[in-house]
């Protein structure tokens, strides 16, 4: 172990990945972290069978000499038990992802997936760092990379802040980096299915019947397109499909009628489990049906119109597609019966079934 002095630090290479640790070999606990862009001094030491970390601060502007003289600080306290009551130090992001995802009030497990997904993807090299290693013009210069994609950009660095004020709430971190991002703006497609006929005519020239039955059942449900390909037969009812968990981490319960069970019948029998089963997923169900002219959020977005415009209440609406509603007496108190919203489905059904069987023009 080298004499961690100025000119040690001053020649220490930056990393390419990750970051590297340099101890030093006179003061025991005295530490340079080199990541990417930044070098920053820490005092670290083992109390009570947990590894405790405090911050001197980043090099230059703490200089070896005056990190050598607060290490040796610390050590004189700590080695009076003063160490045992610091916090421990900032926790790595994969420390703190995993401690987010761990909450038990979390979403569903598809969206734990996808945060962790996410992470390995485009934050692979930040999560072994400390989060106070991860500076404002690192998340900056990260959400800039990923701009061709403004909504992908947006939404993993909201998730880094979620992260990370999570962790905030038992560690001593300052306000999270993403401070400083100027976010991209956003404007969703909102594409609908303007014409049923050419719709029905597209999946029914679908290659596998399970693809056909999926698309039939998203337009005629509302469903998320995971929600309907995570159904299992045990929880298909006669007179509702119960949803286990969903995005906004709740179950759900919506009333079916005569047209879902015509629908679901040609894939029954397929699979004692799935409803979309496919023996090539390791899952066991479909994960990827196939694409046609318009998206699974699409048939959910058409679902939504034409229950507006055959005048189901735009509360109603909310109610059949699960969204949290936005006032307390509707997240607390209002809790609709199926039977209370049967006729909303049944008329929204009739509406779709008729412009299924008639052409945009002639109605």
């Amino acid at each position: 172990m080298p004499k961690l002095t100025e000119t040690f630090a001053r020649k220490v290479p930056q990393t390419k990945t990750g970051t590297d640790k340099h101890w030093d070999s006179e003061i025991k606990g005295l530490v340079l972290f080199a990541g990417k862009k930044s070098k920053t001094w820490y005092f670290q030491k083992d109390v009570g069978g947990q590894t405790r970390r405090v911050l001197i601060g980043r090099f230059p502007t703490i200089s070896a000499e005056a990190a050598r003289q607060t290490a040796m600080g610390f050590a004189l306290e700590w080695g009076r038990g003063a160490g045992k009551k610091l916090q421990i130090g900032a926790p790595t992001l994969e420390a703190a992802m995993e401690g987010y995802l761990a909450r038990p009030k979390l979403r569903s497990e598809t969206h734990k997936h996808g945060v962790r997904q996410q992470f390995e993807k485009h934050l692979k090299d930040w999560l072994r760092l400390p989060l106070d290693e991860i500076t404002k013009a690192m998340v900056v210069d990260r959400h800039r990379s990923l701009a061709a994609t403004p909504s992908t950009a947006n939404h993993l660095l909201k998730y880094f802040r979620t992260v990370w004020n999570h962790a905030r709430r038992v560690h001593d971190l300052p306000e999270a980096p993403t401070m400083a991002i100027e976010w991209f703006e956003e404007q969703p497609k909102g594409t609908i299915i303007e014409d049923l006929k050419a719709w029905q005519r597209a999946v029914d020239e679908l290659e596998n019947p399970i693809h056909k039955v999926f698309y039939e059942l998203m337009l005629f449900t509302g469903f998320r397109k995971t929600e309907a390909l995570t159904l299992e037969w045990e929880n298909i009812h006669e007179h509702h499909i119960h949803l286990p968990m969903t995005k906004n981490g709740r179950s759900f319960d919506l009333p079916i009628l005569q047209k879902h069970h015509e629908i679901l019948a040609p894939v029954r029998g397929l699979s004692r489990q799935w409803v979309f089963p496919s023996p090539k997923s390791a899952s066991g169900y479909v994960t990827g049906p196939a694409k046609t002219e318009w998206s699974p959020h699409a048939h959910r977005r058409t679902f939504a119109t034409v229950a507006m415009e055959a005048g189901v209440l735009e509360e109603i609406v909310g109610r059949l597609l699960n969204h949290t509603p936005l006032s307390i007496t509707g997240q607390r108190y209002t809790r609709p019966s199926l039977d209370a919203l049967r006729p909303s489905i049944k008329l929204v059904c009739e509406e779709l079934q008729i412009r299924v069987n008639s052409t945009v023009e002639g109605r």
